[in-house]
């Protein structure tokens, strides 16, 4: 059995999705075990929810554990803007970490969870961990 740590640094250039004011984003992760048939879900983590901020700084670590191995783990990220009424998501992107190689060290990078027509893409800023 192993755990996965997620540290969450930030994310950058989020298209403004508020009316009255700047989006007030979030990150939402999912991690599941993408099988053909029967997806075993190990769980869902929150961030804190960040005030007027297009490029939220977190640097807040999330840890998933009692895992099996990295053979077809995927992590579903999720950019939400927090709303009155209801929450509308701004970006996500899905990371194979069976594809990382994680089981070598852990893995900086930025992934791309906002295509931006007009202006640079939306990126997700993380560190990840495997443990076993």
């Amino acid at each position: 059995m192993g755990s996965l740590n997620v540290f969450l640094e930030k994310v950058t250039n989020l298209s403004d999705q508020d009316l009255l004011g700047k989006s007030d984003p979030y990150v939402v992760f999912e991690l599941e075990q993408d099988n053909m048939f029967l997806d075993k879900d190990f769980g869902r983590k929150q961030s804190s929810k960040k005030k007027d901020d297009c490029s939220p700084v977190y640097n807040e670590s999330f840890t998933f554990t009692d895992l099996p191995g990295l053979k077809n783990l995927v992590l579903n990220v999720k950019i939400m803007e927090d709303d009155i009424v209801s929450d509308d998501k701004i970006g996500s992107c899905r990371i194979k970490l069976d594809k990382l190689r994680l089981d070598h060290g852990p893995v900086r990078d930025a992934w791309v969870v906002d295509n931006n027509l007009f202006s640079k893409d939306a990126k997700i800023f993380l560190k990840l961990t495997w443990n076993v």
